[in-house]
């Protein structure tokens, strides 16, 4: 009784969005919360899940598998496929998060793009800001959590690692594989990676 109780509530919600305007990709499979808030023309795909306190802006694109909860999308954002948007983060206008990205209390700036295989926890992003694949923000060592800023216009690239407490200055750079422990000035290039050496006709070990 109790789980059909619930299927007719869940049932309810998506006729009442529906109703409202949302567009629901196989509506069946989407979960909505009793609190949950939703904006004009947003389109919200297969299989997501969206928990409590929960606000989404106008012109959303939700995509398949992801899960929100205790968050705030503003308008024109695209998130997901496979997104995890965890409480206190906040999503500003025409900002992306992509596919296996995690988001945790952290603001992602205006225009700004998350789009592959990244953490972002304890964080305040600027506006139109590029974090590349495989980025992290190091915001726990173990004892506290600290907090990390990238400021308007900075590239961050792929499989960067950076250990907060930092900043990132205004229209700085980060070079792919960079593990970064310092501030970066603004206008600069921050850059950590071994030197590759290379062995000339090398022949591998046979069995």
């Amino acid at each position: 009784m109790k789980q059909l109780n619930l299927q007719k509530f869940q049932n309810s919600l998506r006729n009442k969005f529906l109703k409202f305007g949302v567009k629901m990709i196989a509506p069946d499979t989407i979960y909505f919360s009793k609190d949950t808030k939703i904006g004009k023309n947003v389109t919200i795909e297969p299989y997501v899940v969206i928990g409590s306190k929960v606000k989404i802006g106008n012109g959303v694109n939700i995509k398949s598998f992801s899960h929100l909860e205790n968050c705030k999308i503003e308008s024109k954002v695209e998130v997901g496929p496979y997104a995890r948007i965890r409480p206190g983060a906040i999503l500003k206008e025409g900002s992306k998060v992509g596919n296996f990205v995690e988001i945790k209390k952290s603001i992602v700036g205006k225009k700004s793009k998350v789009n592959h295989l990244t953490y972002i926890g304890d964080t305040l992003i600027g506006k139109s800001v590029n974090v590349g694949a495989g980025t992290i923000t190091c915001n726990y060592d173990g004892i506290k959590k600290s907090r990390t800023k990238i400021k308007d216009n900075v590239f961050v690239g792929s499989n960067s690692s950076l250990v907060a407490p930092i900043t990132l200055e205004k229209n700085s750079t980060v070079g792919a594989g960079s593990v970064i422990t310092r501030n970066v000035g603004r206008k600069s290039l921050a850059l950590t990676r071994s030197q590759q050496l290379e062995v000339k006709n090398y022949k591998r070990k046979s069995k």
